[in-house]
């Protein structure tokens, strides 16, 4: 392989890791709580929302749903926030995604609905974006050992006579 070719490849790597961490990184959709009785309501909160770019729009999908719901409250830690009542929801887990007025993603997150009785609610939201930081950093982890390994290439091998 050429040295030009695999310092093209650790570049490409580098640069798509970087792009990737920071969205990831910074998306923050939270439901609290995470657990509610049939009925009960859960608060979806966009943190990273910015409420002067306009509404967010949290797309609630599950076992008998798949319907938005627009928020113009600001949420008191920053972002935007929006009640949501249960009555109606079949028991199951439901995911809710966040997208801001700007159009970006402000990510996802999960919450249950259990039976009237059933177990206590939870503290908070779930933030299901561990996938998009592990397949950053490991671009970011293979372009630099790949770095390395050229590095070791390059240096010239000493002879002994």
């Amino acid at each position: 392989m050429k040295v030009s070719t695999a310092l093209c490849s650790a570049a490409l790597g580098v640069g798509l890791g970087t792009l990737l961490l920071p969205g990831a990184a910074l998306a923050d959709t939270t439901v609290s709580p995470a657990t509610t009785p049939v009925g009960g309501t859960v608060v979806l909160t966009a943190t990273t929302c910015n409420p002067k770019s306009g509404d967010a729009i949290f797309r609630v999908t599950g076992p008998n749903r798949d319907q938005n719901v627009r928020s113009t409250t600001a949420a008191a830690g920053g972002g935007l926030s929006a009640e949501l009542f249960t009555a109606g929801f079949t028991l199951g887990t439901y995911t809710v995604a966040a997208t801001c007025g700007d159009g970006s993603s402000a990510g996802t997150a999960t919450f249950a609905v259990t039976p009237i009785g059933g177990a206590p609610a939870g503290s908070g939201g779930d933030n299901s974006d561990t996938g998009a930081l592990a397949a950053g950093g490991t671009l970011l982890g293979t372009a630099l050992a790949g770095a390395v390994i050229l590095i070791r290439r390059r240096r010239p091998v000493s002879t002994v006579a």
